[in-house]
C-alpha cells in the first residue's frame, strides 16, 4: 500500500514531465540535425528561411507602450504563478480574506490569502492585457502577430529546424518576427490568454454556486485540470522565450524588447536589470503580512 501524499505525487509528476520534455527536446534536437543533412530538406530550408517579409503597410519598430506593457505581463506573470504555485501545494495559507461584496451580489465567500492574492492580480493583468490588445489594433502592431499568409506554417517549420540545430534564423525583431514567433504569440495571445481567463473565471470565487445547471455542463474537475494545464504551457512558453532572448542576441533583443531602440547599446541590458530589481523587490516586499494589509482594503482578514 502506497504512502505517498498528494504533493509528493504531483511534484514526483511534474519531474517526470519535465524530464520527459528534456528527453524529448534532446530527440528532437538529434532528428532535426540528421534531417539537415538531407538535400531535400536543405532546400526546404532555402525555400522557406523562417521569416517572412512584413507587409509594406506593417509598422516598424517596436513603441514604448509595449515595453511597458510587456513588462507589465512580466511583473502580473510573476505573481500570478507564485500564488498558482502556492493555491497547488494545498498548504494551509497564512490568512483568510472575507470580501465586503461578492460580484454577483451572493454572500461573500472566505478564500484563502494566496487565492486573493491571485485573483487580484488576475485582473491587473486582464486590465494590462485589455489594452495592449485595444493599442495592438489601434496601431497596426497587430501585423506583427497575427498570421496574414499560410506560408507562415512551412517558415515556422525551418524556424523550429533552425532553432533545434542551433542554428538561428536570421532576422531583425525590429521590424518583424520569425514565423514561429508570429505563431507562438498569437497562441499565448489570442489562445492560451482567453483559456486562462475562462477556467480561472469558472475556478474563482465569484462563480456562483447556486446553479446546479450550469455546474454540470461546466464541472470544475476537468476545468481545474485544464486551467493548470495552461499554467504549466504558460511557464514552458516563459522558459523557452528568455532563454531565446538571451542566446540569440541578448543585447539587441532586450533593447528591443525593454528600451524601443534598435541598435547595440547597453541601455536595454540596463533597463533590464533596473526591471529584474524591481520585480524582485516585489516579490520579496509582498510579505504574509504586507499582503494582510493590502487585503483589509478588499475585506476582513482573520
Amino acid at each position: 500500500m502506497s504512502t505517498e501524499t498528494p504533493a509528493a505525487g504531483r511534484k514526483r509528476t511534474t519531474l517526470l514531465v519535465m524530464l520527459a520534455i528534456v528527453i524529448g527536446g534532446i530527440a528532437l534536437s538529434v532528428i532535426a540535425f540528421v534531417a539537415r543533412t538531407q538535400p531535400a530538406v536543405q532546400e526546404f530550408l532555402v525555400r522557406y528561411p523562417g521569416v517572412i517579409t512584413p507587409s509594406p503597410d506593417a509598422p516598424t519598430g517596436i513603441p514604448v507602450w509595449l515595453n511597458v506593457t510587456h513588462f507589465l505581463n512580466i511583473l502580473f506573470l510573476m505573481l500570478i504563478i507564485r500564488t498558482a504555485l502556492s493555491i497547488r501545494s494545498k498548504k494551509r495559507p497564512p490568512a483568510f480574506v472575507t470580501p465586503r461584496r461578492h460580484p454577483l451580489g451572493q454572500p461573500p465567500r472566505r478564500i484563502g490569502i494566496n487565492v486573493w492574492l491571485h485573483n487580484t492580480v488576475d485582473l491587473l493583468w486582464m486590465l494590462n492585457g485589455v489594452i495592449y490588445v485595444v493599442l495592438l489594433f489601434t496601431t497596426g502592431q497587430w501585423m506583427r502577430i497575427v498570421p496574414t499568409t499560410w506560408d507562415v506554417v512551412p517558415n515556422a517549420v525551418s524556424a523550429a529546424i533552425q532553432y533545434l540545430t542551433f542554428t538561428w534564423p536570421v532576422e531583425n525583431p525590429w521590424v518583424a518576427y520569425n514565423s514561429l514567433q508570429t505563431l507562438s504569440y498569437f497562441g499565448v495571445v489570442f489562445v492560451l490568454a482567453p483559456l486562462a481567463i475562462l477556467t480561472g473565471v469558472r475556478l474563482s470565487s465569484a462563480w456562483p454556486l447556486d446553479a446546479p445547471r450550469l455546474n454540470r455542463v461546466l464541472p470544475e474537475k476537468p476545468i481545474r485540470a485544464l486551467h493548470n494545464i495552461v499554467l504549466f504551457v504558460f511557464m514552458a512558453f516563459i522558459v523557452v522565450h528568455v532563454s531565446l532572448v538571451l542566446f540569440t542576441g541578448a543585447v539587441l533583443n532586450l533593447n528591443v524588447m525593454f528600451a524601443a531602440r534598435d541598435d547595440l547599446s547597453l541601455v536595454g541590458t540596463v533597463i533590464f536589470i533596473a526591471a529584474l530589481a524591481v520585480l524582485a523587490g516585489v516579490w520579496f516586499a509582498l510579505t504574509d503580512s504586507v499582503q494582510k494589509r493590502l487585503a483589509r482594503l478588499t475585506g476582513e482578514v482573520t
